[in-house]
C-alpha cells in the first residue's frame, strides 16, 4: 500500500512568507499547438521539499550531489518533538525518521508558519549521533528563530530534511519504508514527491 506524504503543488499551496509563491501559466493549447503545456513558477522549497545543505551552509552540498540511496530507506514515524518520543523509536543507522506533530492540518492557516513546534538542537544531535539519513517534519521548518541551529546542526551532517509532509498519522502503528525523491537540481533545495510504502 502506497501512502503519499506530499502536498498539493498549485495556487493554493502556501508559500514560507518571502519565497515565491507557485504560480502556472499555459504555454501551448489544443486549440492552437495541438497539445497542452504549462510554464511553471515555484521556490526551491515550495510545498513538500527537501533542503539541501547549501541551503544553510557555504560551500554546502546541492541536493543533485546526494546518491539516491539517501532519498529510499526503512522509515519511523516520531510524534512530536521529544528526546523520550525519538529514543522509543528505536532509530537504527540508515534510518528515516519522520517526525508527526499534527502541524500539517493547518497548513492554509497563517499560524502555520508563525506558530508550529520546532526541533530542539538536543533531538538533532541524538539524530546524528544514531545515524539517521534523513529526516522529514510535517512543519514548515525545524527552526524559529534566525540563527537556523538545528538545521546547520543536521545538514552539516550531510542529513537532508524534508519540510511540509502531510498525512504522517496515516503511518501509525506499520511499518513503512519512504520513497523522498526530490528533482534532479544543483541548487539548495527542491520540490519532491515523497510516499510511503506500507508493509503488509
Amino acid at each position: 500500500m502506497l501512502i503519499d506524504l506530499s502536498v498539493a503543488l498549485n495556487e493554493n499551496t502556501p508559500a514560507y512568507p518571502g519565497d515565491p509563491v507557485f504560480t502556472s501559466a499555459e504555454s501551448a493549447t489544443l486549440a492552437a499547438n495541438g497539445y497542452v503545456g504549462h510554464g511553471l513558477t515555484l521556490g526551491t522549497h515550495t510545498g513538500t521539499h527537501i533542503d539541501a545543505p547549501a541551503h544553510m551552509l557555504a560551500d554546502g552540498q546541492t541536493l543533485d550531489a546526494y546518491e539516491l540511496t539517501t532519498f529510499v530507506g526503512h522509515g519511523k514515524l516520531i510524534d512530536g518533538f521529544s528526546i523520550e518520543a525519538v529514543t522509543q523509536a528505536n532509530l537504527q543507522p540508515g534510518d528515516i525518521a519522520l517526525f508527526n506533530t499534527g502541524t500539517s492540518s493547518r497548513l492554509h492557516e497563517p499560524s502555520y508558519f508563525t506558530d508550529y513546534p520546532v526541533m530542539g538542537s538536543d533531538i538533532a544531535e541524538l539524530l546524528i549521533s544514531l545515524g539517521v539519513k534523513l529526516v522529514g517534519l510535517d512543519t514548515c521548518s525545524a527552526d524559529s528563530t534566525p540563527d537556523f541551529t538545528v538545521h546547520k546542526q543536521l545538514l552539516g551532517a550531510r542529513i537532508p530534511i524534508i519540510e511540509n509532509l502531510t498525512n504522517l498519522q496515516a503511518l501509525q502503528g506499520f511499518d513503512f519504508e519512504v520513497i523522498a525523491l526530490p528533482l534532479k537540481l544543483a541548487l539548495d533545495g527542491a520540490p519532491a514527491r515523497v510516499v510511503a510504502v506500507v508493509v503488509q
